[in-house]
């Protein structure tokens, strides 16, 4: 008796199918143009995942500098008083801080202020 790949292929179709939901057209309803989207797709999705921490960095030091700026210090002078001071939180953790808690974030700053004086 001759065995094919019946059950297997339909199911590795419907793999890719389900994967497919929310395309267009033939990008969702045949399979050669399903596999090349998926490609595609998987390409976009990997880089840009690491395109999102580049982002939200720049946000977070965006936020940052205008937060410094709004207590008389410039982004670089406050990043630089951190180290100094010892203070190791990360830019997230500040931003937030400053969004959240500006007089928490203006002690940080007069922290950072009196280690750049010494």
């Amino acid at each position: 008796m001759r065995t094919t790949k019946g059950a297997a292929r339909t199911k590795a179709k419907r793999r890719l199918f389900e994967r497919a939901k929310g395309f267009v057209g033939g990008r969702r309803r045949l399979l050669r143009t399903v596999k090349e989207t998926l490609v595609r797709a998987d390409a976009y999705a990997f880089r840009d995942r690491r395109a999102k921490r580049r982002s939200f960095r720049s946000l977070w030091i965006t936020r940052l500098n205008a937060a410094c700026r709004m207590n008389d210090i410039s982004y670089s002078q406050f990043i630089y008083g951190l180290t100094k001071a010892s203070i190791e939180l990360d830019r997230k953790s500040l931003s937030e801080i400053a969004i959240a808690d500006p007089e928490g974030f203006a002690q940080i700053v007069q922290a950072v202020k009196s280690a750049l004086a010494n």
